[in-house]
């Protein structure tokens, strides 16, 4: 995994430059942010569960039919695989969100995510819908406890969001 500071390095050291001025200021961006980043990262490891949970009830209350007979959802097994799916994204964004890369939400959550969600029949908006409601639920609560730019946080999750709407599903 990298992080944006490796990132840079490693673009810069591939072309066999020095760092310039835009590579100077993204790393100084990377750090300006880093407190409200651990802020961030602190307050979903804290309530991970509580989001999840939230972020399942609005989710079936908009789709109720997901959890029907025939739904994706439908059946204890599926609809667990669907809360243990909604966790991988949140993990796997809040890696990303602390790293200021989305590259590792490429390495360990895209990759594959076709084949997989092709071979289980995994309809991809109520995906693409769960993954922006996790996005909408942290932004609304730690917007209650701390001052941080939605849009550091929006970062990894529309980076999975427009991933997954762009694969062929």
């Amino acid at each position: 995994m990298q992080d944006a500071i490796t990132n840079v390095l490693n673009k810069y050291d591939l072309t066999g430059k020095y760092l310039d001025e835009p590579a100077i200021n993204e790393i100084r961006a990377y750090f300006d942010t880093g407190l409200d980043r651990i802020k961030a990262i602190e307050f979903i490891n804290s309530r991970a569960s509580k989001i999840i949970k939230a972020t399942s009830i609005q989710l079936y209350s908009e789709q109720p039919e997901l959890l029907r007979p025939g739904g994706n959802s439908y059946t204890t097994r599926r609809y667990a695989a669907c809360l243990r799916d909604l966790e991988y994204y949140l993990r796997y964004a809040s890696y990303a969100l602390m790293a200021g890369n989305n590259n590792i939400l490429n390495e360990r959550v895209l990759d594959g995510l076709r084949d997989t969600y092709n071979s289980l029949g995994v309809p991809i908006s109520p995906t693409s819908r769960s993954i922006q409601i996790l996005q909408e639920i942290i932004q609304e609560e730690i917007s209650s406890v701390y001052n941080i730019n939605k849009l550091l946080i929006s970062e990894p999750f529309q980076h999975l969001i427009q991933a997954i709407s762009e694969q062929d599903i």
